[in-house]
């Protein structure tokens, strides 16, 4: 009878250490963040919009800074026209050198699309940006033209600035503005740790 019970009790023992460790292995699961669209409502560049086709060529996009460690995962991109070759890029602020190009197809235009990526990890603390080349975006705006004060925050990711650079090399913007916001550009990110 004592044995039976030791037994049994032992195997109970190692069942609760099993379940209790493989706990402690698991990875804590998190949310994707997107921040577009609150970005557009807390900078009021929602107020404003007009579409630019056929515009003149720009690399253009946001300055962006991930507050936690993570990763992107995909792209949600919409233009005011279609471009079966738009070409997005990934860039480190401070060496101004691409990190990984993606071209993606845009086949309608006013549809919001949403491309998988190889996952991209991201520094906590370190500058990025994300940039399109193209002659057709949204140009959006505040109702008094008024400038914001960047950083903005918006979940794990504060956007630093939106900047460009005109024409169709993939360059580095140089110019950037705080009064308007030409896109819509954007990227799902999911923190890892």
């Amino acid at each position: 009878m004592k044995n039976t019970f030791l037994k049994t009790l032992c195997v109970a023992l190692l069942g609760i250490l099993i379940v209790s460790c493989s706990k402690d292995d698991e990875t804590p699961s998190f949310q994707k963040e997107n921040f577009l669209s609150e970005f557009l409502t807390s900078t009021l560049f929602d107020e404003e919009s007009d579409s630019r086709i056929n515009s003149g060529d720009f690399e253009f996009g946001l300055e962006f800074t991930p507050t936690v460690k993570g990763n992107i995962t995909s792209i949600s991109v919409q233009l005011p026209d279609a471009n079966d070759n738009l070409r997005i890029t990934f860039w480190d602020t401070e060496t101004k050198t691409a990190l990984r190009t993606e071209n993606v197809n845009v086949a309608l235009a006013d549809t919001n699309y949403s491309f998988d990526i190889d996952a991209l990890a991201l520094v906590k603390d370190k500058k990025y940006m994300i940039t399109m080349n193209s002659n057709d975006w949204y140009h959006r705006t505040k109702a008094d033209n008024s400038e914001v004060a960047y950083p903005i925050s918006i979940g794990n990711i504060d956007i630093n600035n939106y900047g460009y650079f005109s024409g169709t090399d993939q360059t580095y913007p140089t110019t950037f503005y705080d009064n308007y916001y030409a896109g819509d550009l954007a990227f799902d990110f999911e923190r890892s740790e």
